[in-house]
């Protein structure tokens, strides 16, 4: 067996920076001590006992775990074998790694806290000194991101809608805790060519993950959690963001109807929301080129949701909402992350 060498570890992670290591750019991108101040002042400190680990450490691992769609357990095994996510988070061989536990009992205290609000507002404040402004005006748009379908029996599901609780589950606690009671179930509608264009109802369980982008640089602005059952259209007024430099605001058509158009009229906003087809008519072919256009500028939404549902495997293991909030926002705050890294690499090239 060979033994390895004091000087293997340097030069391993120097094959690894010749290679490209993505989390080598974050960390030279992203200034993680921004996070700092509002990180020790949520967990803040006890006196006595083991001193903590360090709180920018701690969620330097959250992000890793969003990016790489890992479990505590799994998280606490890939620190101790992967080399890059050491060093992204500033350890050496010698040093002790966070068990599983420790990460889970880290996250429900910012869960418990409501951070993640807080450090995303704060990178986008970053964002906004480093010369990223929202621009060009927004675009809205919403996703399902999916949790563990939940078995229940249908007066169960009528009690839970009501906001009960089924009594056989009152008599079992460990299973009350595996059931979900916030989640919802929606059905997502796609067509299908056949002989005739039929609609095609697909049911998805989980939670929603409503967002505004900028229409200039593409970051998350504005943000909201519900359960996968709500209404798009009835999340605008709590996403869009009024800092933006523009008024125009594209999206599809769950987002028109008359109280948003109103509001946003209202509040200074120019809808370009798409037109919806009039009821038991042919979509006429002035709308229907009006929204093509649109489409080309409301299009650009989904590579965030490609980014966080393909590269990054978003999906729900936690119970209930407030977790379920928490996991999302790391996602959307680890997606502007990796786009700050990408507008980054172009100044650098272009420069």
């Amino acid at each position: 067996m060979i033994q390895p060498s004091f000087f293997d570890f340097p030069n391993r992670l120097e094959d690894l920076s010749s290679c490209g290591d993505p989390l080598e750019r974050l960390s030279a991108t992203v200034d993680f001590e921004m996070f700092r101040s509002l990180l020790e002042k949520t967990l803040g400190l006890k006196k006595g006992g083991r001193p903590p680990y360090d709180a920018v450490l701690m969620f330097k691992i959250l992000i890793l775990q969003a990016l790489y769609t890992l479990s505590d357990d799994q998280m606490e095994y890939q620190i101790k074998d992967r080399l890059s996510f050491m060093r992204f988070l500033g350890l050496d061989l010698s040093q002790s790694v966070p068990d599983a536990k420790t990460i889970w009992l880290y996250r429900e205290r910012l869960t418990e806290k409501g951070m993640i609000h807080q450090l995303f507002k704060r990178f986008d404040e970053a964002l906004r000194d480093q010369g990223y402004l929202a621009m060009g005006g927004q675009i809205v748009d919403a996703t399902i991101i999916q949790a563990p379908r939940q078995r229940m029996k249908k007066d169960e599901k009528e009690q839970i809608k009501a906001g009960e609780i089924p009594q056989e589950w009152k008599e079992k606690p460990q299973k009350l805790r595996q059931k979900d009671r916030d989640a919802r179930w929606m059905v997502k509608y796609s067509k299908a060519r056949s002989d005739k264009e039929v609609n095609l109802g697909i049911p998805l369980f989980g939670y929603k993950n409503h967002i505004s982008i900028d229409k200039r640089f593409g970051f998350i602005r504005g943000q909201e959690v519900t359960d996968a059952s709500v209404y798009d259209g009835h999340m605008l007024t709590n996403i869009l963001n009024k800092d933006n430099t523009a008024s125009g605001v594209w999206g599809d058509t769950a987002y028109r109807n008359e109280r948003n158009e109103a509001w946003m009229e209202k509040n200074g906003f120019r809808s370009q929301i798409h037109r919806k087809k009039p009821k038991g008519k042919l979509m006429p072919r002035h709308i229907q080129k009006g929204n093509g256009v649109k489409s080309k500028t409301r299009s650009k939404v989904e590579h965030v949701f490609a980014t966080q549902k393909v590269g990054m495997a978003m999906f729900i293991r936690t119970i209930g909402i407030k977790r379920a909030r928490v996991k999302i926002e790391i996602g959307n705050l680890v997606y502007n992350m990796k786009r700050l890294v990408f507008w980054e690499s172009r100044k650098a090239l272009a420069g």
